[in-house]
């Protein structure tokens, strides 16, 4: 946390969890000359301005699900860390400057709003070179952008939820990629971005759902399903060019399946049309389940503070090196 913050931090304040009122936390501020101090008993309004964040920020973008082991924690760590770039930069607040109670009618009187960042070079405080270094990311963070890639880190982190896990196990799959994630991606590039973003992923859901809830044929079945279709009933249209393909979303995962379709027409004319589409889809789909999103760790080295030059683009990276696996799903 030290390292991120742009400015020297002088003081602690922290409620009375066993997290923080520890031998080593205390002993660790006296060592680095921290003031630590810690909210009253019982006095929940003590730390009012920083609970206050676990209902605007934490819960809205992060939800109620819970999360156990090495990986979610990298995850949910990753989404905190462009959550960081977004709110101190392009979410703006008011803070409360005067309240005054006349009987049962309370007047607030709230300053103008401004984000963290407006807030934090309004005091003054940052030094010369740091300043300049933030407000250089701060012109070239596009917030569209930006906001894109946490919607993929959230698509990422909520499928490590215990109960989504146990979906998954029971239906044999397992998680096996790793994708680094940065801040390039969040930048203008000067292109048509009509199409980014992440395609749908509740579509099969949904219609699984509806199907559940349709009345059960009357006639007898001559079989009953056991489980998930594993097998196919035709050729794999992409086996020619699985790994390619598959290196292609790996190297920018935030990209749609018609635009992978469209790049595989310009490098092989004539050989994938385009009913094809609904097949590629459901490639990405089961891609995007296997992924985890991580920002680059150079952000959190402490030199990062003074460094002008912006992380590389967006690139996967898999857990397991392991070619994809054929798409069991067919068309009709």
């Amino acid at each position: 946390m030290r390292k991120l913050l742009p400015f020297t931090l002088l003081g602690l304040d922290t409620d009375n969890g066993g997290e923080f009122l520890n031998y080593e936390m205390i002993d660790y501020c006296k060592q680095e000359k921290i003031t630590f101090t810690r909210g009253r008993a019982y006095k929940q309004n003590d730390q009012c301005f920083v609970e206050q964040k676990n209902g605007c920020i934490v819960r809205q973008l992060v939800g109620y699900d819970r999360y156990e082991g090495e990986v979610p924690y990298r995850q949910l760590s990753e989404l905190y860390r462009a959550v960081r770039l977004y709110v101190n930069f392009f979410q703006p607040s008011m803070k409360l400057v005067s309240k005054h109670q006349d009987g049962s009618k309370v007047q607030r009187k709230y300053d103008a709003a401004q984000t963290p960042f407006q807030r934090l070079v309004g005091f003054g405080i940052l030094a010369e070179e740091r300043s300049q270094h933030w407000n250089r990311v701060f012109q070239a963070l596009d917030p569209v952008r930006l906001l894109q890639q946490i919607q993929s880190l959230q698509d990422a982190l909520w499928q490590h939820a215990v109960e989504e896990l146990s979906m998954l196990h029971a239906e044999g799959q397992s998680d096996s990629k790793h994708v680094r994630f940065d801040l390039a991606s969040c930048l203008p590039r000067g292109e048509d971005d009509a199409e980014m973003g992440l395609s749908l992923m509740a579509e099969t859901t949904a219609m699984a759902e509806t199907t559940a809830k349709v009345q059960k044929r009357k006639y007898r079945r001559t079989k009953n399903s056991t489980g998930p279709r594993t097998y196919r009933t035709r050729r794999d249209p992409f086996e020619a060019v699985a790994a390619e393909l598959h290196q292609w979303f790996l190297d920018a995962p935030e990209r749609t399946a018609k635009s992978l379709l469209q790049e595989l027409q310009e490098h092989y004319p004539g050989r994938y049309p385009d009913n094809l589409l609904r097949t590629m889809q459901r490639r990405v789909r089961t891609w995007r389940s296997q992924m985890l999103l991580e920002f680059d760790d150079g952000l959190t080295r402490e030199d990062a503070q003074l460094n002008t030059s912006l992380p590389p683009s967006l690139r996967a990276i898999p857990l397991t090196d392991t070619r994809p696996a054929s798409d069991p799903d067919s068309e009709t």
